[in-house]
């Protein structure tokens, strides 16, 4: 029998029934994923070393579309800084199911190493020290990450009932729909967030 047209698999293939895996049932397994692919298990590994490149090659897609600003050393820095974050949250938010995968693992892809280090640079030009720029990425990651989820939420996250004080019913009732009410949290929240970070200067 002569060998097929186009190869079996690939590592995009991998990385797109991978995807497709987490996105109906959360998450993968390397059986689970064979199956999908209607390959043998072993077969997987003559393309990957294992899941852990596996989801680095999802992270790779969930990062694929953060636009990072050009270099302007006397660009106000936090202005930089929303431009990048504004960014990496619409691009992780395609894939919200991927998230929790993603966090369970140490960073090792070449679009999310770029980020971080565009993020260094701005933070250090700054005037932040190396600990609080880690501290301050940390921050960002928790705040991007958790706002990317809330678009996946329900589109009324909290449900009423009679043990819904009427403080918090007056405030639920100013959220709008879904992306708006998101956004506008992201907006407040980012507003917030830069606000309260300061260099040591």
């Amino acid at each position: 029998m002569g060998r097929p047209p186009t190869p079996l698999l690939s590592t995009d293939r991998i990385a797109s029934a991978a995807l497709d895996l987490v996105g109906s049932t959360g998450g993968f397994t390397m059986p689970d994923l064979a199956k999908k692919l209607q390959v043998s298990p072993s077969s997987l590994y003559n393309h990957v070393s294992g899941r852990d490149q596996i989801v680095e090659l999802l992270r790779e897609r969930a990062m694929s579309e953060v636009q990072l600003p050009d270099d302007e050393p006397n660009r106000p820095w936090a202005d930089a800084v929303a431009e990048i974050l504004r960014s990496y949250r619409r691009s992780y938010a395609r894939y919200p199911r991927l998230i929790p995968l993603l966090t369970a693992y140490a960073v090792n892809s070449s679009h999310a190493i770029r980020m971080y280090n565009v993020l260094a640079v701005t933070l250090q030009r700054a005037g932040f020290d190396p600990a609080d720029t880690l501290r301050a990425i940390t921050l960002m990651d928790c705040f991007v990450l958790g706002s990317a989820l809330d678009l996946a939420a329900p589109e009324e996250p909290w449900e009423s009932g009679a043990e819904v004080s009427p403080e918090l019913a007056a405030a639920l009732a100013t959220g709008g729909a879904k992306p708006g009410r998101a956004d506008d949290a992201f907006e407040y929240g980012l507003a917030v967030l830069l606000r309260g970070l300061t260099p040591d200067r």
